[in-house]
Parts: C-alpha cells; structure tokens; sequence
C-alpha cells in the first residue's frame, strides 16, 4: 500500500472516529496499554450482542492516533457481522501482524496496519482494542454455551 494513502486512511479514522459511548450493552470493557509509562491508550469498549451476531459496538476514550484509528477501523469492519465471520477477520488480522499468511480480501482498512510489525513498540497499539473485542466474544460465546 502507499504510505500516503494508509497515512491518509489511518489519519481520517483517527480524526472522525465514531467515538460514543453506549451504556446498555452487553458488555462494557476497559483496555488500558501499560506498555510503556507514558502511554495514553485507555479505551471503553462497548458491545451489544444478538444472539451470533455483534449487533453494535462503539468505544471512547483517549488514545494515540494507531489506537484510536485501529479501533474505529475495526468496529467498521466487524459491526452487525456474526461471531464467526468476526473471528475469522481476527484471526486474519493477528497473522497480518505477526507476518504470517492472511487473507487480505478479509481486512477492509486494517490493512493498513500490515507494516506494524516493523515498529515492535507500536504493535500493542494496534491491537490493543482488537485483543479486548476478542476476549469478550470468547466470554459471551461462553455463556452462551452455558445455556
């Protein structure tokens, strides 16, 4: 990808991200990076499930731009999706950065993230959200399982 075209993508969803906050959730999640002291990431994630399907999910907070950039691309990416399509863009996602294969058809925007590897203190950033979203689909498909 072009670097000023991904500057562009990551800049624009940092900039306009759709932060709100959303309170009657099934699942309200704090992530906080405590990579590094001065780190700003502090994340509120908010998701709203039907059934097999995340429905919504929103966040705020106070991040750096590949934080806030990466969450608002992937609640995009995977809103109103079902849990199953949801972790397979994951599972794609977290080879991507690890430099595995993936399938970039997948990524949508996140793509622009295929690089992060090269940065290793920028890693945690970038996944930072997508690592909270993760856990708590594999908690609610827990409960789910327990019904």
């Amino acid at each position: 990808m072009d670097n000023d075209l991904r500057k562009n993508i990551i800049l624009d969803n940092y900039n306009n991200a759709n932060c709100r906050k959303r309170h009657d959730g099934d699942s309200n999640y704090r992530l906080v990076n405590t990579r590094i002291d001065t780190c700003i990431d502090n994340i509120d994630l908010y998701l709203k499930f039907n059934d097999v399907r995340l429905e919504d999910i929103s966040f705020d907070g106070e991040a750096c731009v590949i934080s806030t950039s990466s969450a608002n691309i992937m609640s995009n990416l995977i809103r109103g999706k079902s849990l199953d399509e949801i972790l397979d863009i994951m599972d794609n996602y977290f080879k991507m950065i690890r430099g595995e294969d993936y399938d970039s058809s997948k990524l949508g925007n996140s793509i622009v993230y295929d690089n992060i590897r090269n940065q290793p203190n920028r890693i945690k950033c970038a996944t930072l959200s997508w690592n909270g979203v993760y856990k708590e689909i594999m908690k609610y498909r827990e409960e789910l399982e327990d019904k």
